[in-house]
């Protein structure tokens, strides 16, 4: 026994070879390597095709829409344009900056709080049968092409929403919003604006839904065992979770009520002035988008590079909202106490 064990212990390892080995392994780190080099490749030249695009766009707003920004609005092609007496470029844009960010803000009043609750029930109240069968008809929506939404509008919303607009005016007359002699067609800022809301559903919805199921589950026990009620674990552990995400998925939706086009030409009866008014019919905020689309292909060489202005502004406008989302995310996001207090420090 003893020399059997003896044996046993002093029995040479199996041979190795070094060099196999190495190779082996350089081998690997090869190929990860080259990995690694492509994909650093593909995302560089997607950063960098991004950023050319943005400053291609700016360059080409710019240049076309600097003679009609800079031109002269009282002879030629611009005098008396859009049944208009603009001296200058700037009047011409401020009542189309100021119906754009209106009906934008309209439709975020209405929708967002609509959209943030069907998120919630959604994530957190539904069965998930039910669940799963109502995101898939919100995601639905952002299929449905604009023209689609404003036929919806023109043929559903305007009858509908008329005995709405002449309660209002009739109990809320008071309030400058409600002013004026009410549409009796429809084609108020009011219904543009319940139109973009249902338009931006499917952004906010979607975005908020996925931040909301990104809750760490641990808090909501947590809370949950501490004997919180559903809402009170929702408010506690849920929306402080996911504050940056619904403020983003805001900013989004305000970004595509900015840029909408067709659903407001077709449902909205304009006029180039500043104005809330919600309920009368001719005297509405143009938007940009809808300005741009009803009168670019009957412009003019100049007329057309005062509508490339317009959008230019419109560019303008919606890269600050992204900055100012960009902002707030930093402000109220994951980690932003700590940074607060290195400051301090």
């Amino acid at each position: 026994m003893t020399d059997t064990v003896s044996d046993t212990e002093t029995a040479p390892s199996a041979p190795t070879d070094p060099t196999a080995s190495t190779q082996a392994r350089t081998s690997i780190v090869g190929k990860r390597r080259v990995g690694d080099s492509v994909f650093l490749g593909l995302s560089t030249t997607a950063a960098v095709s991004i950023m050319i695009i943005l400053a291609g766009v700016a360059i080409f707003l710019i240049l076309r829409g600097l003679p009609a920004i800079t031109a002269n609005w009282s002879e030629g092609d611009l005098a008396g344009y859009q049944n208009g007496q603009w001296s200058n470029f700037w009047e011409y844009v401020g009542p189309l900056l100021f119906g754009s960010v209106w009906a934008a803000f309209i439709a975020m009043i209405i929708g967002t709080p609509v959209a943030i609750g069907i998120a919630l029930f959604i994530s957190h109240y539904a069965p998930r049968r039910v669940a799963g069968a109502l995101g898939y008809v919100v995601d639905l929506l952002a299929a449905v092409p604009s023209i689609v939404f404003g036929l919806w509008g023109i043929i559903v919303m305007r009858p509908l929403l008329l005995p709405v607009g002449e309660f209002l005016n009739k109990y809320l007359g008071w309030i400058p919003l409600f002013q004026g002699p009410v549409s009796s067609t429809g084609s108020t800022m009011l219904t543009g604006g319940v139109v973009l809301a249902v338009m931006i559903l499917p952004i906010v919805t979607s975005i908020t839904r996925e931040i909301f199921l990104q809750t760490p589950r641990l808090h909501e026990e947590a809370a949950l065992a501490l004997g919180a009620t559903r809402w009170e674990m929702i408010r506690l552990a849920v929306f402080p979770y996911a504050r940056s995400g619904m403020v983003s998925a805001t900013l989004l939706g305000l970004g595509r009520a900015l840029g909408e086009t067709m659903a407001i030409a077709l449902i909205v009866s304009p006029s180039l002035i500043y104005s809330v008014l919600l309920l009368t019919d001719g005297y509405n905020s143009q938007t940009i988008a809808a300005n741009i689309a009803l009168n670019f292909p009957i412009a003019t060489d100049l007329q057309r590079s005062a509508l490339i202005g317009t959008g230019l502004m419109l560019f303008v406008i919606s890269l600050a909202v992204n900055m100012f989302a960009r902002y707030i995310i930093g402000a109220t996001g994951p980690g932003a106490k700590g940074r607060k207090k290195g400051k301090r420090s």
